[in-house]
């Protein structure tokens, strides 16, 4: 079937991916070359309906002789076709031994860092890029030769939030790509195509000789991969834009799964690491096992490109398999260390923080009934007397570590909270003998780290409740029980004042 005009085409992926906000200004990347300046062209006659006003953006490299040349010629032809045009220069050499990447990674970090922060500057919410049909089927290549997942497998998008690109923490610093997207309008166009549309309308790209330069790796999937791959499919490049579409979709899906599954298996997050809960990520299906260690090492590894499945596959099977205190190394010094019942993964170093517990670090006396801050301000105790037959339906069942009823006629002695102490034991409810609170904690799975700050509600010299854990036999709820006090732990809400 014959394809529809190129502009045509544009238009249509325009409106269909809402790659123009009307009335804002677009930044564009050229490069000279026949892609950027096609794109250029292409944008100028598709804009007004849009009111989009157009801000050409060039970055020289400082890499080859020509450079400047080429920055000239962008100039003039901005100049000639009445649009104002940033040029930069960023020595990208120097960059990529500073920071140990290679000369293709440093060049590209330095190039959309560069239109990123004119598209802030100039209050511009898209950056449009001249990426085509044959550089998608080259993506696909390199990241199936990376051993990328999904997420490199269905190549580029025609809308690409920017900080998607993993630029690295000088571009990501300070939340100064958020908000500004990348749009491919050329997508489904092929390098024939617009290398035709460049000689139909009489323009005058430069030849950029680096695009022969085998040694890089994309231009040796373009100039030898390829070619050999047509010999077994003469319509590979078809067929791989294909997959990649197709994988999109599955990728997009997948996404939905981890976001309603991330709230389950994550407890804790920060920049420092984040513990996964191993009964929640155990019970999810293997796909999902391995997407939540992706999300995890790159929301702590934002710039980090094409994890490897064997790096992801380790982890999971340790995840899966392992016993406490196994450990698998990931990318970007990252560390997976298995708890009792979580796994941290962070820095080489980094211990296991504070488990999301109530915590004391010293007695605390308590007037009950009546309400009391825990001295870190983090968590909040509520106790409530109760004739026996007012208790809530299910507190038999009662799931929550963190409530306990208690019978209040038995509570005679001061009340307190405190930490552990040598020799501290308790009658816990349902085991029929007596037991050291340290015996209770291991059995109970409770991190080492977090045993010494755990409270016990004492009555007197007795735990009543290792608060958490287990409430002792002699102070629950009897038949012969007249009153109740229930007690309950939560979580402050932001603004309350400490105890």
């Amino acid at each position: 079937m014959r394809q529809a005009p190129l502009a045509e085409r544009v238009r249509v992926a325009i409106e269909e991916h809402g790659l123009l906000p009307p009335g804002e200004p677009v930044v564009v990347g050229v490069s000279g070359g026949p892609d950027s300046l096609c794109l250029l062209h292409l944008l100028r006659a598709l804009a007004p309906a849009w009111d989009a006003a157009l801000r050409p953006a060039h970055l020289n490299h400082g890499i080859r002789p020509e450079a400047e040349d080429e920055a000239a010629y962008v100039a003039r032809l901005c100049a000639a076709w009445g649009l104002p045009c940033r040029i930069e220069r960023v020595d990208v050499p120097a960059r990529a031994a500073a920071q140990g990447l290679s000369l293709e990674e440093a060049a590209r970090q330095a190039r959309y860092a560069f239109l990123g922060r004119m598209a802030r500057e100039l209050g511009a919410p898209t950056v449009a890029v001249a990426h085509h049909a044959d550089d998608q089927v080259e993506t696909v290549l390199m990241h199936l030769l990376r051993g990328s997942g999904l997420a490199g497998l269905r190549g580029m998008r025609p809308l690409t939030p920017l900080e998607e690109l993993h630029l690295g923490p000088e571009a990501d610093a300070g939340g100064g790509l958020q908000g500004v997207r990348l749009a491919r309008p050329l997508l489904d166009a092929t390098r024939a195509e617009i290398e035709a549309y460049c000689r139909d309308q009489g323009l005058e790209p430069l030849c950029d000789r680096s695009n022969l330069d085998t040694t890089l790796f994309r231009n040796r999937i373009r100039h030898e991969l390829l070619p050999y791959l047509e010999g077994y499919n003469p319509n590979i490049r078809a067929l791989l834009c294909r997959t990649a579409e197709a994988l999109a979709g599955d990728h997009d899906l997948l996404r939905g799964l981890l976001a309603e599954a991330w709230p389950t298996v994550a407890r804790q997050e920060a920049a420092e690491g984040i513990v996964l809960d191993l009964a929640a990520l155990r019970g999810l299906p293997v796909g999902l096992q391995r997407s939540v260690l992706r999300e995890a090492v790159q929301r702590l590894r934002r710039s980090l490109r094409d994890i490897a499945f064997e790096h992801i596959e380790t982890a999971r099977r340790i995840v899966a398999y392992g016993r406490v205190g196994d450990q698998a190394t990931l990318p970007g010094g990252l560390l997976l260390t298995l708890g009792y019942d979580a796994a941290l993964l962070a820095a080489q170093g980094v211990g296991w923080p504070p488990e999301e517990r109530p915590r004391v670090a010293g007695p605390l006396p308590l007037a009950l009934p009546g309400q009391a801050i825990l001295p870190d301000g983090r968590w909040r105790l509520t106790a409530r007397l109760l004739p026996r037959g007012d208790l809530p339906e299910g507190w038999r069942t009662n799931a929550d570590p963190y409530t306990a009823f208690l019978d209040a006629d038995r509570l005679q002695g001061p009340l307190l909270l405190r930490p552990r102490r040598r020799g501290d034991a308790l009658y816990p409810l349902g085991l029929g003998h007596r037991q050291d609170v340290k015996d209770l904690l291991i059995n109970a799975k409770v991190p080492r780290h977090e045993r010494d700050s755990l409270p016990l509600l004492l009555c007197g010299d007795d735990v009543a409740w290792v608060v958490g854990v287990r409430v002792d036999a002699r102070y629950a709820i009897a038949d012969e029980t007249r009153r109740a006090l229930w007690i309950r732990f939560q979580r402050c809400e932001t603004g309350e004042e400490k105890a």
